[in-house]
């Protein structure tokens, strides 16, 4: 990264004579034509003959004589009429090289007579050597492009590395929080490139690559460049879709390119950030357009652990999709070591907060652990955004410093999007939409073990015209199916409070989303998690994406017809329970879904005590459906 713009410099280095001479080439001509006299004079040129009949009758007023250039000058007394132009000052090149006898012929005639001189006799030379220097600076130009282009297809094949010098002060270990063991992992490869000795002494070799892997945001490229910067070895680091070219060889030939770059400075790290873009399972592509792809791929795996050996040159890989890499890359000798870079728990997402939190002014009493809490399943790029949008938010709000409030706005914006209070709605989408939201966290509260609801909204968010947001009290690894099957029911509880409200001919098409999340969540179930008995425990293919057999592609067994049947019917099946269980829930606790949708017309935004209270107060003075014991069992799992 720190030698980009050598070459621009070492380019415009190169242009300034050429510029130099092309800025030249125009004002020597001026200075030329300025001093040549012919040019220079705006008189027409009159025959010698004409001039001596004129000089003969007596009307020729004045002279001026050039001798060195044969020219002379003047004017006539009276204008006369010469080639059928009528002059009155005139020039003339004389038919001899000596003017003394026509001096005197003007003398006797009376004619005032001025000598002038001649311009130097450099300017003819370089008037005469112009048009030439004006073809060499041409060919001089031409040479120069052919030799620039030259020298971009001779590096066409040259791999676009970045390369991190030891002594640039770059990211380090103390950058990057909750990654313990992904740090350790990469503190014993940085060991081993500074005292291979150490570990060389009992048999032990230098691992050939680390893969890392992790969802988008967890911080993979970070810790690449804490890497660099804790290793103090060259670290060349460069994108796998700059290996991707239109021509064939071309990504080859860079692998070969970059690893010679490597090996020129070994030992040293390799960086190649989203491999899957040429690591991908071969011989799976449907057009010819993958044999680059391929060749590229072979390449790589030869230079990792192919014919001749590889020493001193650590290759470091970043993917979010390892499923997709191709078996030869993931075996020992190429990626020896596989380290997963997770999306943060309570603890880790606090530390992440804490890093961040110190490059911006926080205020007193800002909590972050309960920020933390209430992000689960944010990365640690989510993180970083939060605290960004909340020293955006309290800049907007003439703040000094960022307070508990800003940050908990921007954990909503960032999660649910910015409020969209322009968007005027009628006053039945209004209730429609108040009632919809009612429904899904009515049915949320009184379903036991769920996640408990935070805030519900009808304040339109993103695309969204309410939301109802709920959070778990703590993070989850793994999911029941009583959870699953809750989760579905939330789902439909938007829905069916518009039947229990509206009737059926009062639904709308603001369920789309909610059926799309529960359709996707439902066939998980049957296909993946092995949750239905009719389907049994057992891993199955999804019937809209069944792909050829091709067993060292790591891929599942096709479907048969009957089975992707058997898989929409149980689909269909659960989602119609759901339907069902919440349709239940809500009418067995119509005043409750009343008093919410009519709060949430009153106040647009309820928070999580509120809405205990709507459930548990009923009706008027009434007990509510549901004590006070299942309200506070489903609220606080």
């Amino acid at each position: 990264m720190g030698t980009a713009a050598t070459p621009g410099r070492n380019a415009r280095r190169d242009r300034s004579p050429l510029r130099a001479l092309l800025w030249l080439l125009p004002l020597a001509t001026l200075l030329l034509v300025w001093q040549c006299p012919l040019a220079r004079s705006e008189a027409p040129s009159v025959p010698y003959s004409d001039f001596v009949v004129q000089l003969d009758a007596g009307n020729v007023a004045r002279a001026t004589i050039t001798p060195e250039s044969h020219l002379l000058g003047g004017s006539f007394t009276n204008p006369v009429t010469i080639q059928g132009q009528r002059v009155t000052d005139f020039q003339t090149l004389l038919p001899y090289s000596d003017p003394a006898p026509l001096i005197t012929r003007l003398e006797q005639k009376g004619v005032p007579v001025d000598a002038k001189p001649a311009a130097s006799p450099w300017g003819g030379a370089l008037l005469a050597l112009l048009p030439w220097l004006i073809i060499g600076a041409f060919w001089l130009f031409a040479l120069r492009q052919l030799r620039r282009t030259g020298a971009q297809a001779m590096a066409f094949g040259r791999a676009r590395t970045a390369t991190i010098s030891p002594e640039r002060p770059q990211v380090t270990f103390a950058d990057v929080a909750n990654v313990a063991e992904a740090k350790a992992e990469l503190q014993e490869i940085i060991a081993f490139l500074k005292a291979p000795e150490r570990f060389q002494r009992l048999g032990g070799r230098l691992p050939k690559g680390v893969l890392l892997v992790g969802p988008p945001g967890t911080g993979k490229t970070l810790l690449a460049r804490a890497t660099a910067g804790e290793a103090g070895r060259p670290f060349l680091s460069i994108s796998a879709s700059d290996f991707v070219e239109l021509f064939v060889g071309v990504g080859a030939a860079r692998v070969r390119d970059l690893f010679a770059q490597g090996k020129s400075c070994a030992p040293c790290i390799i960086f190649i950030d989203e491999l899957d873009a040429v690591g991908r399972v071969r011989g799976v592509a449907i057009t010819g357009g993958h044999e680059e792809r391929e060749q590229t791929l072979n390449q790589l795996l030869a230079e990792m652990d192919g014919f001749e050996p590889n020493e001193g040159v650590i290759l470091l890989a970043a993917t979010n999709r390892p499923d997709v890499l191709d078996p030869a890359l993931l075996r020992p000798g190429r990626f020896d070591r596989r380290i997963v870079v997770d999306l943060p728990d309570v603890k880790g997402r606090e530390l992440i907060l804490q890093m961040h939190a110190r490059k911006v002014a926080l205020a007193d009493g800002v909590d972050l652990a309960v920020l933390a809490r209430g992000t689960p399943g944010m990365s640690g790029a989510d993180l970083a955004n939060i605290v960004n949008e909340a020293a955006l938010l309290a800049a907007r709000r003439e703040k000094t410093r960022i307070e508990q409030s800003d940050l908990e706005d921007a954990r909503d914006k960032v999660a649910l999007g910015i409020e969209r209070r322009s968007l005027v709605l009628t006053e039945f989408e209004r209730r429609q939409t108040a009632y919809h939201e009612a429904g899904h966290a009515l049915v949320n509260l009184l379903i036991p073990g769920l996640d408990p609801v935070q805030k519900v909204s009808i304040v339109p968010r993103g695309q969204a015209l309410g939301i109802t947001f709920a959070l778990p009290a703590e993070d989850r690894r793994t999911y029941s199916r009583d959870y699953l099957v809750g989760r579905l029911a939330v789902a439909q509880g938007g829905r069916a409070a518009e039947e229990i409200i509206f009737g059926p001919g009062g639904i709308t098409s603001g369920s789309s989303q909610d059926f799309a999340q529960a359709t996707e969540l439902a066939r998980r179930m049957v296909t993946e998690f092995g949750m239905s008995e009719a389907v049994g425990p057992v891993t199955l293919d999804r019937p809209h994406q069944v792909t050829p057999l091709i067993p060292e592609a790591g891929y599942g067994t096709r479907v048969s017809e009957r089975t992707a049947e058997l898989i929409d019917t149980e689909v269909h099946r659960l989602l119609a329970d759901a339907l069902e269980r919440a349709r239940g829930i809500l009418q067995g606790n119509l005043h409750s879904l009343h008093a919410v949708a009519g709060a949430l017309l009153a106040q647009e935004t309820l928070e999580r005590t509120a809405l205990e209270a709507l459930l548990v107060a009923g009706p008027a003075g009434q007990s509510g459906a549901v004590g006070p014991a299942r309200v506070t069992a489903g609220a606080s799992t």
